[in-house]
């Protein structure tokens, strides 16, 4: 009978899964391999082959990998200084890091906009020392400066778990063995914090790779990505066909990532964030 009491509190979670993740992949399944006739076609998948849906992937996964890696350069230092502090109340760190998510991500992006736009904070700045105002928005540049901001917390959150866990007798024993500081975080620190570096990598480049909000508010269409492609099919052509076989192709280069980081990370470790 306690079994079943379970079973029946998960009922509510099956019917959100169900309803909110399968029923719309097996819609952009379907939508992806037929054409407007309903026949079954593959020239919805094909279709990246298209010049300009080539370049707009390539573009996404570029700014992706760069997105990512300026992320783990930051996040890694901030991880160690702040387990460095041995804060009495670590969830309140966490806290801090999190706090900024609570706003919309649309919101936050948008006050970047003003901040960067030609009559922004900066620009007025400038203009008020007497420097020439700089053409902020609508780069690539700023587009990968939008997605650092907006994604950095994943990679700072899983890092600083995984130091967390790191007790410090190990590092005291290699201090006592005539350990460097360098070797004392070549073999031991990164090593045990590796788990927390993939999970980052993960859950900082899968969204910046479908990211499609922050490139049209900042790159103002000039910085096409593979996302703004798909919303456009979507949204502007009603050509929901053509915008599921593009879908398609992006959820196997996700899953194909995902696939290989989890590969490098049997453990698991690091993903937790409490």
């Amino acid at each position: 009978m306690h079994r079943f009491k379970r079973q029946f509190l998960s009922g509510p979670y099956i019917i959100w899964v169900i309803g909110f993740v399968l029923l719309p992949i097996l819609m952009i399944l379907y939508y992806g391999i037929t054409d407007s006739s309903g026949s079954v076609t593959l020239e919805n998948i094909t279709a990246i082959a298209n010049p300009v849906h080539l370049k707009s992937l390539f573009l996404s996964l570029k700014m992706a990998l760069l997105c990512t890696v300026i992320c783990l350069i930051l996040s890694y230092p901030v991880a160690m200084i702040l387990n460095s502090l041995h804060l009495k109340h670590q969830s309140f760190v966490v806290f801090i890091f999190v706090l900024p998510m609570w706003m919309n991500c649309m919101l936050r992006v948008l006050a970047w906009q003003l901040l960067l736009s030609n009559n922004g904070i900066f620009n007025t700045i400038l203009d008020t020392i007497g420097l020439p105002k700089l053409q902020l928005l609508y780069t690539p540049s700023t587009v990968v400066f939008g997605m650092v901001y907006d994604f950095l917390p994943f990679m700072i959150l899983p890092i600083y778990n995984a130091m967390d866990r790191i007790r410090t007798d190990i590092i005291d024993a290699a201090r006592d063995l005539g350990a460097s500081q360098l070797q004392i975080f070549m073999k031991i620190i990164f090593p045990l914090t590796i788990s927390g570096v993939l999970s980052g990598i993960i859950m900082v480049f899968v969204p910046a790779l479908t990211s499609f909000v922050i490139s049209n508010l900042l790159g103002g269409g000039k910085v096409l990505l593979i996302g703004n492609v798909i919303e456009q099919e979507f949204m502007q052509n009603m050509d929901w066909n053509m915008g599921s076989g593009l879908s398609i192709v992006l959820m196997i280069f996700v899953i194909a990532s995902m696939a290989f980081m989890n590969s490098h990370n049997k453990d698991g470790e690091g993903t937790a964030v409490w």
